[in-house]
Order: structure tokens, then C-alpha cells, then sequence
């Protein structure tokens, strides 16, 4: 497998798998559930619940690796958390709450269907091929002890996939020089992701860090007045997308392409069957990072 099938591979399987993992953030289980551990509903939720398998770090930790909240609103939050309720405990509440939203969502046939446990064999045997060097997030929750049941398994394992690739867009990011807040701004410009009210209300940065950022966006000509891609701004992006798919080519490398794209096909029935069961609000979803 030369690099361009794999950077393509990469990219093609994390579309089909990402809608399994980002379910959880979107069910009501997964408050319910950390709120019982101890938690307070809302963002704090989110961030205890991402966070908890490096132990309980502050605020700065958080920001830096979720990279496009602003850090003032992760510190309302983080290291409050931790003294409502333990890392250990909130990571238990993670995974007892996704047992129930996959249950919900993707029925019992199917929970217990050879085609799921396949799925799950498959994408645990990718993960082999991850490494913690430079991944932060992946490595945190690679040194997670494996639950037992399939959906668990299927579950954890894109969750290792997607925050593999994650820190490796990060890197990215890192080396072209866009601050999270660019980031954010730059991901809204492709059209593909938030609208931009939608990503200031849910990474809670004010209008003016906002309309202060994107000024500056446009004194590097990356943005146009009307908020749209200069030539520079679009090949920035490209590039960034590109080293993101390149980054995240390991594990489908070591699995190979055949049984990448059973894995492609394995994903996108059961998330397409997630979606069809009201997985996301509108059937949309974004993933965390941009």
C-alpha cells in the first residue's frame, strides 16, 4: 500500500466510523449517566468525560488537546469535575452509558449480529498499528483496560482510531500556525462543519474573540471579506487535510487495504443504522475537533 492509498483509506474509514464514536457526545445517556457519577450537566460532562483517562489533569491540559475551546470556559470546568467525581468512576459512567445508546440505537439483532463482532475484531486489530509517540489523547486512552463485550470493543477501538488521527491534526494544525480559535473560524469557512454561530456558542468564545480573530485571518490573507477561502487561505486548508490523512495512514497500513475496506463497509451499515435511529439532532453531526 503506496502512501496515497493509504492517506485515502485513512480518510475514507474515519468518515464511516466517526458517526459511533461522536454518538456519545449527542445521547442523553451519556449525561445522564456522568451526571449520576457525580457531575454537573452541560459542558462539564463533555470535558470530564474526554479527559478522564489522563487522570486528573488541569484545565491547561484539557484546552491544549482539545485544542478549540476557549480555555476560560474548560477552567469553569476543569479540575472542579475531579472533585465531584473520580477519573476512574467517570470513565466507568462513559462506558456504561454507550452500552445503553448503542443498545438504543442500533437494536439487539444487530448488537449481537456477526457482522458487528467482525467489525470490532477488525477495528481492534487497526489499532494495533497506532503509536503513543506525539498523541496524547490516544495514548491516554490506549492505556485503558479493553471492555469485553463487542459493541464496547467496536466502540473503544474508533475511539482510539479517532483521537489517533485527532492529535495528528493537531499537529498539523500546530505547524501551519492556526491557533485553535483560527482553526475553529477556518473549519466554518469550508462549509463542511459548524456554522460559525453554532461553533462560538459550543466552544464558548465571545463575538469579539471571534470577530478579533477573524480580522486577523484576513490580515494574513487566509480570509476574504465576506469570510470566504483566499487562494492562500484554501491551500492552507488542503495541506492541513492532507498531513491529517497522512498522520493517520498507520493503522490501515498495518491491517492492509483488504480488510480496511471490509472494515469501511462493516462501518458505514452500522452507522448508517445509528443515524437512522435519531442518533444526531437533524441527522448532523461535527466532530469535536476542527
Amino acid at each position: 500500500m503506496d502512501a496515497a492509498e493509504a492517506a485515502t483509506i485513512a480518510f475514507r474509514v474515519h468518515r464511516v466510523l466517526e458517526p459511533l464514536h461522536s454518538l456519545s457526545y449527542f445521547a442523553p445517556e451519556t449525561e445522564e449517566y456522568l451526571v449520576a457519577a457525580g457531575l454537573r450537566p452541560g459542558r462539564m460532562c463533555y470535558f470530564a468525560g474526554r479527559s478522564a483517562a489522563f487522570g486528573a489533569v488541569g484545565p491547561g491540559v484539557v484546552a491544549a488537546t482539545f485544542y478549540n475551546f476557549n480555555p476560560e470556559i474548560v477552567a469553569r470546568h476543569i479540575p472542579r469535575a475531579w472533585t465531584l467525581a473520580t477519573p476512574e468512576r467517570i470513565l466507568a459512567a462513559r462506558f456504561e452509558a454507550t452500552d445503553v445508546t448503542l443498545r438504543r440505537l442500533l437494536g439487539d439483532e444487530l448488537i449481537a449480529s456477526a457482522e458487528l463482532a467482525e467489525a470490532a475484531e477488525l477495528a481492534r486489530e487497526a489499532t494495533a498499528g497506532c503509536v503513543p509517540e506525539g498523541r496524547p489523547l490516544y495514548a491516554a486512552h490506549a492505556d485503558l483496560e479493553w471492555p469485553a463485550e463487542p459493541h464496547l470493543v467496536l466502540w473503544h477501538a474508533i475511539t482510539l482510531l479517532r483521537e489517533f488521527r485527532g492529535d495528528g491534526h493537531i499537529a498539523a494544525l500546530v505547524g501551519s500556525g492556526l491557533s485553535g480559535l483560527a482553526a475553529l473560524i477556518t473549519h466554518t469557512a469550508t462549509g463542511k462543519g459548524f456554522l460559525a454561530a453554532t461553533a462560538k456558542l459550543s466552544r464558548g468564545w465571545s463575538d469579539e474573540q471571534w470577530d478579533a480573530e477573524v480580522d486577523n485571518l484576513r490580515a494574513q490573507g487566509i480570509l476574504g471579506e465576506e469570510l470566504q477561502f483566499t487562494e492562500k487561505g484554501a491551500a492552507q486548508r488542503a495541506g492541513i487535510e492532507d498531513l491529517t490523512n497522512q498522520a493517520a495512514m498507520a493503522p490501515w497500513r498495518h491491517i492492509g487495504a483488504e480488510k480496511a475496506e471490509r472494515l469501511h463497509e462493516l462501518g458505514r451499515q452500522l452507522s448508517r443504522a445509528a443515524v437512522t435511529s435519531g442518533a444526531f439532532p437533524g441527522g448532523v453531526f461535527a466532530s469535536p475537533r476542527a
